[in-house]
């Protein structure tokens, strides 16, 4: 338990200090296993086991938000294709480039043994992506369906070159796992019967790492991908966003143990941590690889540049690839530390990139020449909300009811802007009118502030960072009506005040004062005589005229 308190304090640490310098605490996960590392600290032997399990929750719940489909998509596989051979060819020139200058650790290294390394480094991290769309609240925007169907792809060629690396091709009992497509069907109605709330959850681990990551496991698949596939096959049924919700908590503590291990591969001597840091140089080049990559298959520069600047980071792929080149003789052993240091240090300073993520690539989207909206994507086309009243930024339960009360309840004509194309298909079957745009793009809210005569802004998005992008966003374009906000914690309610919300409202406090107000009407329907009595329970005020509720 000493070892466990130890790992357990460090890592706590790292993470209070890296908020303290405005970073991501991850940064600080990372800052700590090294630090363990360098200290000889001893072993935690259940570590890596505990960094399996958040990586495979991860992935589990990157599939139930996952269309299949979209990776038949030419700005998916094509993109993945092209882009896996010009980072290889980066890598190779600029690890030539280092050995003719000869610099330490290259200078005698084989023509393969660069290829080897360019491979290595040619991956995204499919956990760390994913973190940094998690916290966005992206993963179902259209850039974060490509960066997310890019790592799917990735993944695969991954366990393509591991199973030719090793000799080892899957199991003939591979064609077996065929048979989970009507699996699935049972795991529905088995699901249907786990209810909701920790048995739920329970239920989601077990397929995670039993049906997902074992039995892929055992025909000699991948685990990872495993997790993924099955997530995708129970992505339509309707409890799939609350699972994901659900797992949410075991999977970020968990993925804490997965960047502490980051740290365990070895002491780094200078030489070593030099080279590492020199190979970060490549990232802008994959940057702009990505970038020029998706623009041609006709997305927008920006929605280009975002998706770039997700995936520009080294993946722990390559660590596993330095690994396998050691133990063969391709490689030697020096290159496992420099990589995973090069994996590090890339999360560390995609992590500071990616906080101001949306503004940066707004701003390099000058760098590519724009398109008439008939010639773009249409996924990427830019919206006209028409003679809106308001707009209901985010559909989810809250922003779906605030569209309905201001649509139902005070006449406005209402526009919803939601990413999430599921979601957007549930609503307008269900009669409301939404737009299919991403809320913090600049580009949407100068369309608005053009098109429309939209009074009210509410910002219901289920991430406070991305309801903050959007009031900064509807700054920017110029927007004059009022614009309110939901909140979850206090500081986040402050926040929001301070960079100009019109009103916010504490979301749980906000539900209890909804929930007084509807159990005091059935009372007063149905005891008139308990007006007076009801007003003093609930502590409410007298009940308004209906003009005077025209602002709520």
């Amino acid at each position: 338990m000493a070892a466990a308190a130890l790992y357990l304090g460090a890592a706590l640490l790292g993470g209070l200090v890296a908020v303290l310098l405005r970073l991501p605490p991850l940064v600080g996960f990372l800052a700590a296993g090294f630090a363990l590392g360098a200290a000889g600290a001893p072993d935690l032997p259940y570590l890596p086991t505990i960094a399996d399990f958040g990586v495979i929750l991860l992935l589990f719940a990157i599939g139930l938000k996952l269309d299949a489909r979209t990776l038949l998509r030419k700005e998916i596989w094509l993109t993945t294709t092209l882009h896996l051979a010009v980072s290889v060819a980066i890598a190779i020139g600029f690890l030539g480039l280092l050995a003719v200058v000869r610099f330490t650790l290259v200078s005698d290294a084989p023509f393969g043994s660069l290829a080897l390394v360019g491979f290595a480094l040619a991956f995204s991290s499919t956990v760390f992506v994913v973190k940094v769309l998690d916290d966005r609240s992206d993963t179902t925007a259209l850039y974060g369906r490509i960066a997310i169907g890019v790592l799917v792809m990735q993944d695969i060629a991954a366990v393509v070159f591991l199973s030719l690396s090793t000799g080892v091709a899957p199991s003939p009992w591979a064609f077996a796992l065929l048979l989970l497509i009507p699996g699935a069907w049972v795991l529905h109605r088995i699901w249907d019967r786990v209810g909701h709330g920790e048995l739920q959850a329970l239920f989601g681990v077990l397929v995670a790492v039993v049906v997902g990551y074992w039995l892929f496991e055992l025909v000699g698949i991948s685990g990872d991908v495993g997790a993924l596939v099955v997530g995708v096959l129970l992505a339509s049924h309707p409890q799939a966003g609350e699972l994901s919700r659900s797992l949410m908590t075991f999977k970020d503590l968990m993925l804490v143990a997965f960047f502490v291990e980051i740290g365990q591969h070895g002491t780094p001597h200078w030489a070593e941590i030099a080279l590492a840091a020199a190979l970060l140089l490549m990232l802008p080049l994959q940057l702009g690889a990505y970038a020029l990559l998706l623009w041609l298959m006709r997305l927008r520069a920006r929605t280009s540049f975002l998706a770039g600047l997700a995936l520009a980071n080294y993946s722990e792929f390559g660590i596993l690839v330095a690994v396998v080149g050691a133990e063969t003789g391709l490689l030697d052993e020096h290159w496992t530390v420099v990589v995973s240091l090069a994996v590090a240090f890339s999360f560390a300073l995609s992590s500071v990139v990616n906080r101001r993520g949306v503004e940066l690539a707004s701003r390099m989207a000058s760098w590519l020449p724009e398109r008439a909206a008939d010639k773009l994507h249409p996924d990427d086309r830019l919206v006209d909300v028409g003679d809106a009243d308001a707009l209901v930024l985010g559909l989810g339960r809250v922003g779906a009811a605030t569209y309905a009360r201001l649509r139902d309840e005070y006449g406005l004509s209402v526009v919803g802007v939601e990413h999430d194309q599921r979601r957007v298909a549930e609503l307008e079957d269900e009669g409301f009118e939404v737009v299919r745009a991403d809320a913090t793009d600049l580009e949407f809210w100068t369309r608005v502030q053009r098109a429309g005569k939209v009074a009210v802004a509410v910002l219901a998005m289920p991430f406070h960072n991305a309801n903050l992008i959007a009031l900064a966003r509807l700054h920017t374009a110029g927007f004059t009506g009022k614009v309110a906000a939901v909140a979850r914690y206090d500081d986040d309610v402050a926040e929001l005040r301070r960079h100009g919300a019109d009103a916010v409202f504490h979301l749980y406090g906000s539900a209890g004062a909804a929930l007084a107000d509807h159990a005091a009407a059935v009372l007063l329907r149905r005891r008139p005589e308990g007006i007076e009595a009801a007003h003093n329970l609930l502590h409410l005020e007298p009940p308004a005229e209906p003009a005077a509720r025209t602002d709520a």
